[in-house]
């Protein structure tokens, strides 16, 4: 953005562009940890009633974390 944007934004939101991209990231990574652990606990519980192996509780937990790393690394 030019410096006459990142004014006009600031005047007319009363937070920096700067501001807005960390909370819009920040919300994003909450929801994507709170879909891991939806993940994590929805594999436990299959496990837990003997539907799910311990290789899928394993690897369905494991695929999430990477999906969660990925997003970070690209949110950072």
């Amino acid at each position: 953005m030019t410096a006459a944007q990142q004014t006009a934004f600031q005047a007319g939101s009363g937070i920096t562009p700067a501001t807005m991209l960390t909370s819009i990231a920040s919300m994003v990574l909450v929801l994507a940890f709170v879909w891991v652990i939806w993940v994590a606990l929805g594999v436990f519980r299959a496990w837990q009633e003997g539907q799910a192996t311990v290789f899928d509780l394993t690897w369905s937990t494991l695929r999430a974390s990477i999906v969660l790393m990925v997003l970070g690394f690209y949110l950072r």
